[in-house]
């Protein structure tokens, strides 16, 4: 009976041996759990904090046209091409504004005047620091202002390929963009346009008012 009842007892004293010795390993002697290391790492993600970009300032932002606006402004565009090519050909004289002969500036201010939009005649300096500088995009656009060979010249975009002016030879004239003109730009203004009544105000030109100009142009033609 002994012998059959040993073998049991002695397992079963191996059994509570490794029980309580694992007891022992996870609590301190005064029977409090103790912290068991692991070599196991749990990955946490880490937090991006979100991408903020700095708003554009309102001033630099690009005007969002109505149809009805550019609709207006197409109208205005073909008025003010009407009324350039009405010119071309005339001769060039200084400090005048037409009708048969304009110096640079007075061409400009005529052209400007023949479709309702008024401003003070004066020589092509005074335009410059009279009007803003358009955004870069709109630079080379029909009805820019450009000059040239330090503010002594000016004339009005056509495109990016020529421009109108009147010459010293040869009067009102396109003339395309080549590398005499580019190398002598020296910048651009953008004349403020109120689309809504200029048809209006063109049907009562003012009389042209004769500022003295004080130009000295190098023109080749």
């Amino acid at each position: 009976m002994i012998r059959k009842l040993f073998p049991r007892l002695f397992v079963a004293c191996i059994a509570l041996g490794l029980a309580a010795q694992a007891a022992a390993q996870t609590n301190d002697f005064d029977g409090r759990p103790r912290v068991v290391l692991t070599n196991k790492i749990t990955a946490k993600p880490i937090e991006k904090a979100p991408l903020t970009y700095p708003l554009t300032r309102i001033e630099n932002r690009a005007p969002v046209m109505s149809a009805g606006e550019r609709s207006l402004l197409g109208r205005f565009n073909t008025q003010l091409l009407t009324a350039i090519e009405s010119h071309l050909g005339s001769s060039y004289h200084f400090n005048t504004t037409g009708p048969d002969s304009f110096d640079c500036s007075g061409f400009v201010w005529r052209a400007y005047q023949d479709v309702g939009v008024s401003f003070q005649r004066g020589p092509a300096r005074s335009y410059w620091a009279t009007f803003a500088p358009p955004p870069r995009e709109e630079e080379f656009k029909f009805g820019t202002l450009v000059f040239f060979s330090g503010l002594k010249h000016v004339g009005i975009v056509a495109d990016e390929k020529g421009f109108y002016h009147s010459a010293r030879h040869g009067g009102v004239v396109y003339s395309p963009f080549n590398d005499y003109w580019l190398s002598r730009i020296d910048g651009f203004r953008r004349v403020p346009l109120d689309l809504t009544p200029f048809n209006e105000k063109a049907r009562a030109k003012k009389p042209a008012v004769n500022v003295q100009s004080a130009e000295d142009e190098d023109i080749p033609e």
